[in-house]
């Protein structure tokens, strides 16, 4: 097996929890999965002079975010130009050498590969990523060497900072107009992240994960991939793989929103299948609060307690921490609450682990 001098050292990493793990789930066997086709939605109705076509693809988001809590739209204002450009700088970037990406700081020094706190391989994710703020996007400190990447990258963060907000105003609208106003005034580019991530080939196991199951620490992401897949979701109990949309955007919706909706939106767990031959690249936008922001349900009886953001991220990081595993929303479950949740949600939550590149998200 042969890699080039901008790998990072994932096979070294993974062999030694091979070889050192004593305690660790079975190895999971990669299984063929049902091929889902996400909720399509064209967001050009949002703009139609009829009301009645405004309103259907506004309910369709809200739908597709409480059955699915994932859908996948086009027509979302982001060309294929830019798209085409940002994939370009992307893969130049992740192209360079690891010492260069490890050791230079490059967008704010935010590089990250595999997962620092695996106990074991099942824990373990066969990928590197940078995870950059929105505020350091703009700063040509964080550029080094890649000058090209950073006016691309400025405009594609923009843009999916706009489609970011119109996508969260029509989700809170549906819960009740007081909420509208909030969710600008607690998320903004001080908040908010943008994260690229490199898959790469991966021919040594099947049962190696790109990215671990998990769930989105944030109200929603929205995901711009390629074509080579991975991506898998649950679905009614079971993975179901989403099959790629070279136009369309992924729009999945994060822990906060469910506790924010009370559990009319789903925060659904998903992960990234390794790929034997093809790297896999994606870029991410998460829409997060400021970290004081409180997080309480829009109806009464609430099932979750009320909480901020920072009081969240601290509880998912000690018992990451703690077990190597997120927790997540069941540890904000109010007393008596429980019966109230999915048996499903609460049982995928619980045995989420989040490795350093998701910690953030």
């Amino acid at each position: 097996m042969v890699h080039s001098d901008s790998d990072p050292p994932l096979l070294n990493h993974y062999g030694t929890l091979l070889c050192h793990s004593t305690q660790c789930d079975e190895p999971q066997t990669r299984v063929t999965m049902e091929e889902c086709q996400l909720p399509l939605i064209d967001l050009c109705d949002l703009g139609s002079d009829d009301e009645m076509v405004h309103r259907a693809c506004a309910a369709a988001i809200c739908k597709a975010s409480s059955e699915w809590g994932f859908f996948q739209v086009v027509n979302h204002g982001i060309s294929s130009q830019l798209v085409d450009k940002m994939r370009s700088e992307q893969v130049k970037l992740f192209r360079a050498p690891f010492e260069t990406k490890a050791t230079s700081g490059l967008l704010n020094n935010s590089y990250r590969w595999g997962s620092p706190r695996a106990t074991c391989p099942n824990q373990f994710s066969w990928s590197e990523a940078y995870h950059v703020p929105l505020t350091k996007v703009s700063d040509e400190a964080c550029y080094g060497d890649f000058k090209s990447l950073r006016e691309v990258m400025t405009c594609f963060a923009a843009a999916m900072s706009e489609l970011s907000r119109l996508l969260a105003g029509i989700l809170t609208e549906n819960l009740g107009h007081w909420k509208q106003a909030s969710i600008s005034n607690i998320c903004d580019e001080t908040t908010c992240f943008l994260r690229l991530n490199h898959y790469p080939a991966c021919p040594i196991s099947p049962e190696i994960f790109g990215l671990v199951p998990h769930t989105d620490s944030d109200f929603l992401t929205i995901l711009c991939q390629d074509q080579v897949g991975g991506l898998q979701l649950m679905k009614d109990s079971k993975w179901v793989t989403v099959k790629p949309n070279k136009d369309a955007l992924i729009v999945n919706i994060g822990d906060l929103f469910q506790a924010w909706s009370n559990d009319v939106y789903k925060s659904v767990e998903h992960k990234v299948v390794s790929n034997a031959t093809t790297d896999r690249y994606s870029i991410a936008y998460f829409l997060c609060p400021s970290y004081d922001s409180l997080i309480e349900s829009f109806v009464k009886p609430s099932i979750y307690r009320r909480f901020t953001f920072r009081e969240y991220r601290e509880q998912v990081q000690e018992d990451v921490r703690k077990t190597g595993y997120k927790v997540g929303l069941p540890r904000f479950l109010l007393k008596g609450s429980e019966d109230l949740t999915t048996t499903t949600t609460t049982e995928s939550n619980t045995r989420l682990y989040i490795p350093s590149i998701t910690a953030k998200s």
